[in-house]
């Protein structure tokens, strides 16, 4: 564990440097970056497409095609500045009320994204890995993402999940239902007793940590059920920024804004957890009027 941490601390950050100018502004905002202090997984709401296409007087399809090269932009920086996991939310469960021409674009934007991707990702060291209810995509799709998750499965780098007909309330929906499919299966569903571990294991993303950093842009606060088990103690960062025009600044700009957070946890910063009280603390008590 120590190497691979020292692994993503130097050279990761060395790779981001590198393919840099120095004294530009990327260039300045990644030196200031903490390599120590790395969110190590990244959460993203890439939203703003229709708004930038509009803005234009394009159609809603422009947007979501102009919406690729951030996200090619934003996986290399994260693989580059050593983050473990980057987290897209491409399409939700709620998507499919769009309208038809729209939601067939974005199936085709995918796979065309898949097929031109995968040399990037596998000389990156990248490994793609899809969450959602995969089953009701179109079978193409499913074909082609299913090439591109089994090449690159044995890659060691960033892991990057597209989640994809994913919706945070089915996901625990899902789990739970796993949950007791297993336990009916072993005869112990009259025992059975649930705990957040138990769910924790059972959702898509069982096998990376919660999100540290949720990234949301074009301005919205709301969540739109994305990964809502999962970020309960996330940092958010919201841009006004659309996602066509976020780039590679506006991200490390989050990073740079996710490192001066303080993250208690639910406990007071520089204070034990152990819950233990000072004797200052015990007399203030004291003193306290009952009424």
């Amino acid at each position: 564990m120590a190497a691979l941490l020292l692994y993503y601390e130097v050279y990761c950050m060395k790779a981001l440097l590198d393919s840099l100018r120095p004294g530009d502004k990327d260039w300045e905002l990644a030196r200031a970056i903490d390599p120590d202090r790395l969110p190590a997984h990244i959460a993203i709401i890439m939203d703003g497409n229709g708004r930038w296409a509009a803005r234009r007087r394009l159609p809603r399809v422009a947007g979501h095609k102009a919406g690729v090269g951030p996200v090619r932009s934003t996986v290399e920086t994260c693989a580059r500045l050593g983050i473990q996991v980057l987290t897209l939310y491409a399409f939700s469960v709620e998507n499919w009320k769009r309208p038809r021409a729209e939601v067939e674009t974005l199936w085709r934007l995918l796979r065309f994204y898949l097929r031109k991707e995968l040399p990037e990702l596998q000389k990156n060291d990248i490994r793609l890995q899809a969450i959602g209810r995969l089953d009701a995509l179109p079978p193409d799709v499913r074909r082609e993402l299913d090439a591109v998750v089994d090449a690159t499965a044995a890659n060691r780098g960033l892991l990057v999940n597209l989640a994809i007909n994913y919706g945070g309330r089915t996901e625990i929906v899902d789990a739970v239902n796993s949950i007791i499919d297993l336990a009916r299966m072993e005869g112990r569903l009259s025992t059975l007793q649930v705990d957040e571990d138990l769910i924790s294991a059972h959702l898509y993303t069982s096998s990376s940590p919660s999100p540290d950093l949720l990234i949301r842009t074009s301005g919205e606060m709301r969540l739109s059920n994305f990964l809502l088990w999962q970020i309960a103690y996330a940092e958010l960062y919201v841009t006004e920024t659309l996602w066509p025009d976020f780039s590679r600044t506006h991200l490390l700009t989050a990073v740079l804004e996710y490192q001066k957070r303080d993250r208690r946890y639910g406990g007071l910063s520089g204070t034990p957890f152990n819950g233990d009280r000072s004797a200052d603390s015990e007399e203030m008590i004291a003193a306290l009027p009952v009424r």
